[in-house]
């Protein structure tokens, strides 16, 4: 297991604790794959990649049957133990080599620029700092090296924006694992210092009812060359 070069603090082994949330996690995720079309939006992430991969909060493991052969490793950093198993064996059946480690995105158990991409796929929304997380990122990237995302967060019109932030401060975080559905993910990373590529904003699911958890952003980002 790659070994940390510099702390941030210690990595407690089970940072985060929601097994029941993560049991419905699990469930739910596998029926939007295909009913939902969350496989595609899976394989257009990842495309493209290759060398070492950091992914974090890989949940599950459902990405690590899309990514494509020109990924030499991937490192995945899980903190929530019933989900970490599910990745544990998703990884056993995965066509690249990967790695399932307990840690936390505001604490990274690995090297400093030890990896040319970063994955964060319906991540930022749930981890409780995300300068912090983001910041780690930076660390461990190369410089020039790819944050590739797929975030919800922030999105419609007022009203929606209302009914959001009242959602964050109340039981949806209570509720669904520590997740809230008013943050910006774009806006976060250009504040860590991360160079924004190309991205798109979309609404997942596609069809059926707008929901606060509707405002989806698929896109890169890039370590600036020569960064701290």
């Amino acid at each position: 297991m790659p070994l940390r070069s510099a702390g941030t603090g210690k990595v407690p082994r089970d940072a985060v604790h929601h097994p029941l949330f993560a049991r419905f996690y699990a469930r739910m995720s596998v029926n939007a794959e295909t009913g939902l079309g969350m496989a595609g939006l899976r394989d257009r992430l990842l495309a493209g990649l290759s060398g070492r991969v950091i992914e974090i909060g890989a949940g599950n493991g459902l990405n690590f049957a899309h990514y494509p052969g020109t990924v030499s490793e991937v490192v995945a950093i899980e903190p929530e133990r019933v989900l970490r198993q599910h990745a544990v064996e998703a990884a056993l059946r995965s066509e690249v080599p990967v790695d399932v480690v307990p840690g936390a995105a505001e604490a990274l158990p690995v090297k400093s620029e030890a990896f040319d991409a970063a994955v964060v796929s319906l991540v930022l929304c749930s981890v409780r700092d995300v300068p912090r997380a983001l910041t780690e990122i930076r660390r461990v990237l190369r410089p020039g090296g790819a944050l590739v995302f797929l975030e919800h967060g922030r999105g419609g019109g007022p009203a929606m924006h209302v009914t959001q932030r009242a959602l964050d401060r109340t039981i949806w975080p209570l509720l669904f694992g520590g997740c809230h559905v008013a943050r910006d993910p774009v806006a976060s990373m250009r504040t860590a210092g991360f160079e924004l590529g190309p991205y798109r904003r979309l609404l997942f699911p596609e069809k059926g009812p707008t929901l606060p958890t509707s405002y989806c952003v698929l896109g890169t980002a890039w370590r600036p060359d020569g960064a701290d």
